[in-house]
């Protein structure tokens, strides 16, 4: 499985720290919290919403360098969509490996 890295946010920063550590604070924020509403939506069995919450974290994982988790984003999504969520084990182990990632920062 592929592993969050910074290559994506180094190769848009251009060199540039203070654009790194701005946007690795909105990421550090922000995720934690798109998972924990993702979580609850999905406990809920509200997979709408859930769905939503999948499609805004999407978005996080390929900032994080996740391209493979990105394309798993996006049938995860659709899964939910349909009311389906065979992909939940593997989506929700990436989303761990992203919080111990930033964690880690």
């Amino acid at each position: 499985m592929e592993q969050p890295n910074l290559d994506y946010i180094n190769e848009i920063a251009g060199g540039d720290p203070t654009f790194v550590d701005k946007l690795l604070d909105v990421v550090k924020k922000e995720l934690p919290e798109e998972i924990q509403l993702y979580e609850k939506n999905f406990n809920d069995s509200a997979f709408a919403k859930a769905a939503e919450n999948v499609h805004k974290l999407k978005h996080k994982l390929g900032i994080l360098g996740l391209s493979q988790g990105y394309e798993l984003a996006i049938a995860y999504e659709e899964e939910l969509r349909n009311g389906k969520s065979t992909l939940k084990k593997k989506f929700d182990s990436l989303l761990d490996s992203c919080n111990r990632f930033i964690s880690d920062l």
